[in-house]
Formats: C-alpha cells, structure tokens, sequence
C-alpha cells in the first residue's frame, strides 16, 4: 500500500533552499503540510512561498492542515477519530501512490509534534514512514 512517506521538521534547516535540495536528493514527489496554521516566521515556509518555490522545483505541494493540522480542541487523540482526520490519512496515502512524499510540520524531533500520532496511525495500516531527523 503507497510508497515511501517522510515525517520531516523543517526547523532543522537554516534556509529553504537547502530544504528543498534535501527533499529533491530524497525524489520527493509532493510535500504534505500538517501544520494546523500554515504559517511561518522562517523566510520561504509560508504557504504560499513554499507552495511557489516546491512546484518550480518539480515538488506538488499539498495543504491537509485542516483534516491532519495539530492544535484541536480537545487533544489530537480525540481528532484522530473523526472522519475528517481518517479522510486525511487517506490522502496522504493517496498521495504516496505517485512517489515519494514528505509531510511536514515546525518542530524537527516527531517525538514532541502531533506528527507522531500521524506516523502511527500509518503504521498501523502497514505503511512504512522515515523520519528525517
């Protein structure tokens, strides 16, 4: 079932273009962003920036911020059985059908971002996740 999926923190890069060289280096066809408010203060990591600068460089950029995005009221392990959060994950794993993707929040260790539950839940379903840490 899909391809190959990331779990990625761009914190951990100091510019965007050493971001995006990673991502190509990896043949990431699309990036995936979990983040609950796609905003950033890091230059190139709003959405828009980001979307502009991934598609010239050949990378799909995909927002699931509000089926997979973090920050819900009560707690992310109540979102994750809603129908909006199950018909996340099945883009995601759609989206891995086309090649390998990344999806990306903030903070870089998943061990302290809502991407860990994301990882789980396609573990769970026999989809294999690397995360870039």
């Amino acid at each position: 079932m899909g391809n190959k999926i990331y779990s990625v923190g761009y914190s951990r890069w100091k510019d965007l273009r050493s971001f995006i060289e990673c991502l190509k280096t990896l043949g990431i066809k699309a990036l995936v962003d979990v983040r609950r408010f796609p905003i950033s203060k890091n230059s190139g990591f709003k959405m828009e920036d980001l979307r502009k600068e991934l598609e010239k460089n050949g990378i799909k950029y995909i927002c699931l911020s509000n089926s997979l995005g973090g920050f819900r009221k009560g707690g992310y392990k109540k979102h994750m059985e809603t129908k909006e959060y199950k018909e996340g994950i099945r883009k995601l794993i759609e989206a891995s059908n086309e090649g390998p993707v990344a999806m990306m929040c903030l903070e870089s260790k998943s061990k302290y971002c809502h991407r860990r539950f994301i990882t789980q839940t396609l573990s769970d379903l026999g989809v294999e996740v690397t995360l870039l840490e």
